[in-house]
């Protein structure tokens, strides 16, 4: 292997697990004080929470609402140019044509928009006597898969619910992507529940890097979030997890890990794709 080969098959990745509050200014001027600490650590890739400029809910989702671009995503573009990094933008509340969605916008180190993601499956769920949840009441669902190159790898954009379908994982494990990342609010039912299995288990199922950014907890919240923003390494292991407070946690991404992995153990090539497939009906980006 070249010596460059061996600096691009490792990378840095910085998971932000930011404070959230309802003023709006004091979440994007936070999330851009923790990217530039994520950064100057050596951050390669820097990934924001779910719903980091807004409280999580549906009531709050019409007033916090942004077109793209828009105030948030300006905020995004500037940070990934100051810091030369690959910043995926956790997730706002988008407006758009009259709809709203949950809204994932990844940057690259020049300050481009290179995608955005639209939450596919809606948070509809309801568990007596703990937690109903309808995000359906307030917004739409995205339509399409998420994929963005760098020069390390290829990630997949999921965002919270999306994690719970392991066909979006397997189609894009199919894709080429290395590194699933989820931003993502789980809550005081589903996090302590679900949160670390399910992320363990699409890294292990795909053989992939698994990466999750919640908000930090707020008890004094209509929703709080779990917390424990988490990274998980191809063999199913969690190689770096927060507490429920604000954190940046950090996990270097070792491609080589991964391809020795997928040699010793081949899934890839023993699928019995004559008796079982998994397909797209749709390509592209919404």
């Amino acid at each position: 292997m070249s010596t460059l080969a061996k600096a691009m098959s490792k990378f840095r990745l910085a998971v932000v697990q930011l404070q959230v509050t309802s003023v709006k200014a004091d979440n994007l001027s936070r999330a851009r004080r923790l990217v530039k600490e994520a950064a100057g650590q050596g951050g390669q890739v820097v990934l924001l929470p779910e719903c980091f400029n807004s409280p999580y809910g549906t009531s709050f989702f019409p007033s916090y609402a942004e077109r793209i671009p828009g105030e948030s995503s300006q905020m995004l573009s500037e940070a990934a140019k100051e810091n030369k990094v690959y910043l995926v933008g956790g997730s706002i509340p988008e407006e758009d044509g009259g709809k709203l969605y949950n809204s994932c916008t990844v940057f690259g180190p020049d300050g481009q928009l290179i995608l955005k993601h639209r939450k596919i499956h809606l948070f509809d769920i309801d568990v007596p006597g703990k937690i109903r949840f309808q995000e359906s009441e307030t917004l739409s669902p995205g339509s399409s898969l998420s994929v963005f190159e760098t020069p390390f790898c290829k990630v997949g954009v999921g965002i919270c619910y999306d994690m719970r379908f392991a066909e979006l994982a397997q189609l894009y494990s199919r894709k080429g992507c290395q590194l699933l990342v989820y931003p993502g609010a789980f809550n005081m039912t589903t996090g302590p529940a679900h949160w670390e299995l399910l992320q363990r288990g699409r890294a292990l199922d795909n053989q992939v890097y698994v990466a999750t950014a919640s908000p930090a907890r707020d008890e004094t919240a209509s929703y709080v979030a779990w917390g424990h923003s988490t990274v998980v390494n191809p063999w199913g292991e969690v190689i770096s997890k927060a507490g429920p407070e604000e954190a940046v946690i950090y996990a270097d991404i070792d491609l080589q890990f991964l391809a020795d992995i997928r040699q010793q153990i081949p899934i890839t090539a023993q699928r019995r794709n004559d008796i079982y497939a998994v397909t797209s009906t749709q390509e592209g980006t919404s």
